[in-house]
């Protein structure tokens, strides 16, 4: 006999079971129910309902460890319990399997002579019987007592899944992976390594270019190398609000893809990085310099710079972009387009100037900028390319995302008593008030606080001594 069971559930005055099954409590349908409850009742009506699905979960593993018993399954032409469960219940085929597991493994059962058969995870079935877990959790628990089985105890494995039963009972299936996997680490710890090894020979990335001249990255880490990816990449994805106070626009794969140029601008800009022809890692961009002006003083189009790396076209807006801060090497072409003089490169943000900026404006100056530290763009404040002087009062730093937003939103930056100002767009702020960028200096602090704290009163005078 069955001894889970689905009791008469009661919240409130309203029948939860009821509602479940469809039919009308007092004439009213679920719809008006729920719109009718208060605040506590509906939250009443959430847990009560998730504990009737828990107690109907239990019920059916039940059923279908004693269908398979029976030989049901195989009886009605399925060759797997598993696709006779998919296909009775028309489960997706990672479901079906997860329960017929739950059933196997976290049921008690009888033989066909009436003899009674514990579960073989005894922990596991009470936490299913009482409704304390879901087939989720008890997956989990599955999964990894049996990558455990080959290399442990009966008693070690007794004692594991006793610990992850008692511990599924207060965390979410993901965690509960977490510590599955930690205690196989422990009981298992050359298999651990070995598993490792054969990661790190697996490992991959590949890169390639799309059709549409994006660069496409597929890669399978090891678990080293995923963590060091992780760690770098995470603090420069992290959510950044809009410049007009909303949160973040950007999806999560923009936000990573933002991370990774970033990054790349870090390791660009070491001199760690092995060395080609004598020249640190960097990448190239060739156009005609009277295309790059002419596309960007008049409505008349220019043609494309190129990404020589890759040989794809860049438009001349985003090349005016780079070369804010960047090496411009001037070079002569004949009428084959072969160099006949090469000019001397110009680093249009020297490093003294750079520092001279960073201890002006830190990482960016852009108001509010929450950017944590990285390798920022020096810009021109009036373009390079059109005259503007490489002096400090023409540059400003910026992070890339803000770097980007100036040039395309038409943000005007003003240098007043050495300090950058940001003048916004109308569609940012109808008024344009103008907003203070650069990072506070301690004579700013100190003034703060001269306006903020009293001077200490003055002792009134007293007689000169004699």
């Amino acid at each position: 006999m069955i001894e889970t069971s689905v009791r008469h559930w009661q919240c409130g005055d309203m029948d939860v079971m009821a509602l479940v099954s469809r039919s009308h409590v007092d004439g009213v349908g679920p719809h008006e129910a729920m719109a009718a409850c208060s605040d506590a009742e509906l939250e009443a009506v959430i847990t009560e309902t998730e504990a009737v699905m828990r107690a109907a979960m239990a019920l059916q593993v039940q059923a279908i460890a004693e269908a398979e018993n029976r030989g049901l399954p195989a009886a009605q032409g399925a060759r797997k319990t598993e696709a006779w469960v998919q296909n009775k219940l028309n489960l997706a085929g990672g479901e079906a399997k997860s329960r017929v597991l739950v059933a196997r493994m976290a049921t008690e059962h009888t033989t066909l002579h009436g003899v009674p058969v514990p579960a073989e995870l005894p922990a596991t079935a009470a936490a299913i019987k009482a409704g304390a877990i879901t087939v989720a959790h008890a997956r989990v628990i599955i999964d990894g007592i049996r990558r455990m089985a080959p290399v442990s105890t009966p008693a070690e494995l007794g004692q594991a899944e006793a610990m992850l039963a008692g511990y599924a009972r207060e965390c979410s299936p993901h965690e509960l992976g977490k510590l599955a996997e930690r205690v196989r680490y422990y009981f298992d710890q050359d298999g651990a390594y070995r598993a490792e090894e054969t990661q790190h020979a697996l490992r991959e990335l590949h890169y390639g270019t799309a059709a549409d001249g994006m660069t496409v990255i597929n890669a399978r880490l090891d678990r080293e190398t995923g963590a060091k990816f992780r760690a770098a990449l995470q603090p420069l994805a992290a959510p950044r609000p809009a410049d007009n106070g909303e949160p973040d626009p950007r999806t999560p794969g923009q936000r990573n893809a933002d991370a990774l140029d970033t990054l790349l601008d870090i390791a660009l800009g070491s001199d760690r990085l092995p060395r080609s022809g004598g020249q640190r890692p960097h990448i190239t961009v060739t156009i005609d310099f009277d295309d790059l002006t002419q596309a960007l003083r008049s409505e008349q189009n220019g043609l494309p710079g190129t990404l020589t790396a890759t040989g794809q076209p860049i438009t001349a807006e985003n090349v005016r972009r780079l070369a804010c801060d960047a090496e411009i090497l001037p070079v002569v072409l004949g009428s084959d387009n072969l160099p006949l003089n090469i000019g001397r490169a110009e680093r249009t943000a020297p490093p003294h100037l750079r520092a001279a900026l960073l201890l002006r404006d830190g990482t960016c100056a852009f108001p509010s900028c929450d950017r944590p530290p990285g390798t920022p763009d020096a810009h021109h404040i009036q373009s390079w390319i059109d005259g503007g002087p490489t002096d400090l009062s023409n540059l400003v730093m910026l992070c890339g995302h803000h770097h980007r937003a100036i040039d395309q939103r038409h943000w005007r930056i003003t240098i007043e008593n050495g300090r950058p100002i940001f003048t916004p767009p109308t569609t940012v702020d109808p008024l344009q008030r103008p907003r203070p960028g650069g990072r506070p200096t301690g004579t700013d602090h100190n003034t703060l606080l001269r306006e903020v704290i009293p001077r200490p009163r003055q002792p009134a005078n007293t007689h000169a001594r004699t």
